[in-house]
């Protein structure tokens, strides 16, 4: 039995311009966590790696969200603002300015309620109702 020798070329993990472009392309599109990993190409095992021994990586991912972000706020802003397409503008103020329509109920009443007379509008009721029958007794077993 003879023994096969095989060469062994351990990873190297590097925050390369390469990588950190990739990790930033995809944090800017949206992307999150295991997801960022496999689209800059790397095991997310070895992405997790990375990021504990390069900060630019985390910096990276972070520029690369906020980049995202702006860019479809800057589209939304200028759907509302430009284009006057109310809809967009509702939905910027409620869900980034916590803007909340008022609640109004107005109530008004034209009668003063008295509760001497609700009863007598109850009894005149009960009065009208005639209830017809015979009762029966029943005899228990």
């Amino acid at each position: 039995m003879s023994f096969l020798s095989l060469t062994h070329e351990p990873l190297t993990l590097q925050a390369t311009e390469q990588r950190l472009t990739a990790v930033y392309e995809a944090a800017r599109k949206g992307l999150k966590g295991d997801r960022i990993a496999y689209a800059a190409g790397m095991k997310p095992s070895d992405f997790r790696r990375l990021q504990q021994m390069d900060p630019l990586v985390e910096l990276a991912q972070e520029k690369g969200a906020a980049d995202g972000e702006a860019a479809l706020a800057e589209v939304l802003y200028d759907a509302a603002t430009k284009y006057k397409d109310p809809k967009v503008a509702l939905d910027l103020l409620k869900h980034r300015h916590d803007w909340v329509a008022k609640q109004q109920l107005d109530v008004t009443v034209d009668d003063k309620i008295s509760v001497l007379k609700a009863l007598e509008l109850a009894n005149a009721r009960v009065d009208a109702l005639t209830i017809e029958g015979t009762a029966v007794a029943v005899d228990e077993i």
